[in-house]
């Protein structure tokens, strides 16, 4: 086989390849940003809109939907036994997505117009994918469509965000490029991982945890777009007795699937214990949500900052990337399902980011040894995101060990 039909042999090689490469490079650039903030007193040179734009939208649209397509466009024909899709498809959806990325960060560099219409060429690529996920939805043979179905509207959702954001780039409006952003977080990435949390981890709980009760309540699906719609509506009025109601609810249903799940038992097997893991940050981050709730409606004048959204940030979205690319691509290369230390440890240092990121917005702890502590977290989540893509990427471009096709 030619080198690029290894490549192009599997949906997951492409797109998680790229999504490897922009691992490593969203977090440069943010590195560098906060590392230039404190040391010159600057942003990088040449930036043509505000630094947190190009790091919410790389981090939201440009990094883990690479990921998600990896990993759905090769389950979606097996959750529900529909056709695959075409190599000539998956291949172009990853390379105008690419594309659009590339231009994104030249156009925050030279011109803002070019980082808009990059989201734009960005929401195309993704259009063709979905476009694709959506014929192997209708084709399927499976009566239990649920999960998909709801999948389906988030990743809608996310082009949309893609499109919402490169508009407010162009036309230079920042209520835009926020409902981008906000669109982003609670329509598009979080309900994407936590209904794939939702399908898989009882699932992959059961094949190796004997004797193993699987639990999946279906009211979760429903209960999550609701109460993340409220979250944002109440947050937009400024009405944080409500929100603190909806933040509980959801760190409630967060700690309860946690503890149903077996995050504790899970440690017997390492590859699942990084899945749960990260899925038990989605109740830490909805619990600081709710304390920042709490703090806001009785006028304390303290603040959690951006705490709570790094607690989902790191701990379960970036978690939960790096625990799927981990068992898709040993998986998918024939290698055991087997967390190795290097898997493990990285693992570790992931959670180890998330919570220096957290210290980084407490009063006692923004700074440490005088540098401040966000920078020490970018900086350390950027060295494990090194050591695991130095590992995985490579994997990408080789074929399976198995001899098997894919």
């Amino acid at each position: 086989m030619s080198h690029w039909k290894i490549f192009t042999a599997a949906p997951h090689r492409v797109m998680m390849f790229v999504g490897s490469l922009q691992l490593v490079l969203t977090l440069l650039y943010w590195c560098a940003e906060l590392a230039l903030r404190h040391f010159g007193g600057t942003s990088l040179p040449g930036m043509t809109v505000p630094p947190f734009w190009g790091h919410g939208y790389l981090m939201l649209y440009s990094l883990f939907p690479y990921f998600f397509f990896g990993f759905l466009m090769v389950t979606y024909p097996r959750w529900m036994s529909g056709p695959e899709i075409a190599r000539s498809r998956y291949v172009a959806s990853c390379l105008v997505m690419a594309t659009g990325t590339t231009l994104v960060y030249v156009g925050l560099f030279t011109h803002a117009a070019l980082l808009g219409v990059g989201a734009l060429l960005q929401a195309v690529g993704w259009a063709i994918g979905l476009t694709d996920m959506y014929r192997v939805f209708r084709a399927a043979s499976a009566r239990d469509k649920t999960h998909e179905s709801y999948l389906n509207v988030y990743l809608f959702l996310g082009g949309t965000g893609m499109v919402v954001f490169g508009l407010g780039v162009l036309w230079n409006d920042p209520h835009w490029v926020q409902a981008a952003l906000t669109l982003g977080q609670w329509g598009f990435v979080l309900p994407v991982l936590l209904t794939v949390a939702h399908r898989m981890l009882p699932f992959f709980s059961s094949t190796v945890l004997k004797p193993y009760t699987v639990v999946q309540p279906m009211w979760v699906l429903a209960a999550l777009p609701l109460l993340f719609a409220a979250h944002v509506a109440s947050e937009q009025l400024g009405l944080w007795g409500w929100r603190l109601l909806f933040d509980l609810s959801l760190a409630g249903i967060g700690f309860y699937l946690t503890a149903r799940w077996g995050l504790r038992r899970s440690f017997e097997v390492r590859l699942l214990a990084i899945l749960h893991m990260a899925f038990a940050w989605f109740g830490i981050g909805m619990a600081l949500y709710a304390l920042e709730s709490l703090l806001l409606l009785t006028d304390s004048g303290l603040s959690l900052g951006r705490a709570p959204l790094h607690a989902l940030g790191i701990g379960l979205v970036g978690g939960m990337t790096l625990a799927m690319a981990s068992r898709v691509t040993l998986g998918h290369s024939g290698r055991p399902l087997v967390a190795d230390n290097l898997v493990w440890w990285c693992c570790w240092g992931l959670q180890a980011t998330a919570i220096v990121r957290i210290a980084g917005d407490l009063p006692f702890t923004a700074r440490l040894f005088g540098i401040p502590t966000m920078l020490w977290a970018a900086v350390l989540w950027l060295i494990v995101m090194l050591v695991w893509a130095s590992r995985f990427a490579p994997l990408y471009l080789r074929p399976r060990i198995d001899g098997k096709p894919g």
